[in-house]
């Protein structure tokens, strides 16, 4: 495993995304399949974990928090906040700094530790990123101890943009992939200027960049990438990258024939991997042979320039014009 900076501290360029632990959105992961795939993962050197307070209403929070009273590994730990509708929650009182507040100090119930990490806002409204209040929020429980660095998950390269001009901003976190290229040249310089860590979220477009599925597929009904593959509940880009679901598989098909090798999932994640602005990417896994597959990319050497420039070529060609949402 290698190794890339996020303000002095070195964390795992191969992360680990924990949606899935949440045993809600991609179907059951059980607590013992939950601790094999954080303990794989860490038999792996990796050592950045991603969450937030909603994957599965605080399940998978808890189940890090307990995996973490089992290892004496050092393990950096993130967690997102601002999107719970649960009880007096929502919007727009999550984005208040009692608000605020008492996610976090739940979050750090859930996970058992004094202090996190990072803790991001979780794709808010861009009017409450415009508004700034957010950003003086995080700024006060930074100074109260309770987290060491904060960060925001963006949507759009224009919030991506306007959360770079907060002094204070350690992180971002962005859907980049081979489904989603452009984003480097709207942010990475900029990222890289002010030194803001990137964290990649949706790598392999919700597991199309496997190419392990063929057209017509059918997802388990509470998988997100059943009843979200065209946006009815969140922002349609956080299933399949914004791709609909038919196009993704063919697509993956013409990548697949440019890449270099067979394991797809592996050389997609390289290709990220390859952007020097990249701090972390944050595949998930639903089983350990995911994990191994995953942390395996780091090992990888660089993808030869031209094919960077053939993908290039067929994203512009062809995938670019068939994402939908906002980005």
């Amino acid at each position: 495993m290698n190794y890339r900076s996020f303000r002095g501290t070195e964390i795992s360029e191969i992360g680990l995304g924990t949606w899935q632990l949440g045993s809600a959105d991609w179907g059951v992961v059980n607590d013992d399949e939950a601790f094999a795939i954080l303990q794989s993962f860490v038999d792996a050197g990796g050592n950045f974990i991603d969450t937030a307070d909603v994957y599965g209403s605080g399940i998978s929070e808890k189940v890090i928090g307990r995996f973490l009273k089992t290892t004496t590994k050092d393990l950096y730990v993130a967690t997102k906040l601002g999107r719970r509708h649960d009880g007096s929650c929502g919007w727009p009182q999550n984005f208040s700094y009692d608000g605020m507040k008492a996610h976090l100090e739940n979050s750090l119930e859930n996970l058992q530790l004094s202090q996190l990490f990072l803790e991001q806002l979780h794709c808010i409204p861009t009017d409450e990123l415009r508004k700034g209040d957010v950003f003086d929020h995080f700024r006060k429980l930074q100074d109260e101890k309770l987290i060491r660095h904060w960060g925001v998950s963006v949507e759009t390269s224009e919030e991506a943009l306007l959360c770079l001009e907060q002094d204070g901003l350690a992180s971002m976190q962005i859907i980049f992939n081979l489904f989603r290229q452009h984003v480097a040249d709207e942010i990475f310089e900029k990222a890289k200027e002010k030194n803001v860590a990137l964290i990649v979220r949706v790598p392999l477009a919700s597991g199309l960049l496997s190419g392990k599925f063929h057209e017509g597929y059918v997802f388990n009904e509470t998988d997100h990438r059943n009843y979200n593959a065209n946006g009815e509940a969140f922002n349609v880009g956080e299933t399949f990258a914004g791709v609909a679901f038919n196009d993704g598989v063919q697509l993956a098909k013409e990548i697949a024939a440019i890449l270099p090798g067979d394991n797809m999932a592996q050389l997609a994640l390289r290709w990220i991997l390859d952007h020097d602005a990249v701090t972390t990417v944050i595949p998930g896994a639903s089983k350990v042979s995911q994990v191994e597959s995953n942390t395996a990319a780091s090992d990888l050497s660089p993808l030869p320039t031209e094919v960077h420039a053939q993908l290039r070529d067929l994203y512009n060609e062809k995938i670019k014009a068939k994402i939908r949402g906002v980005y």
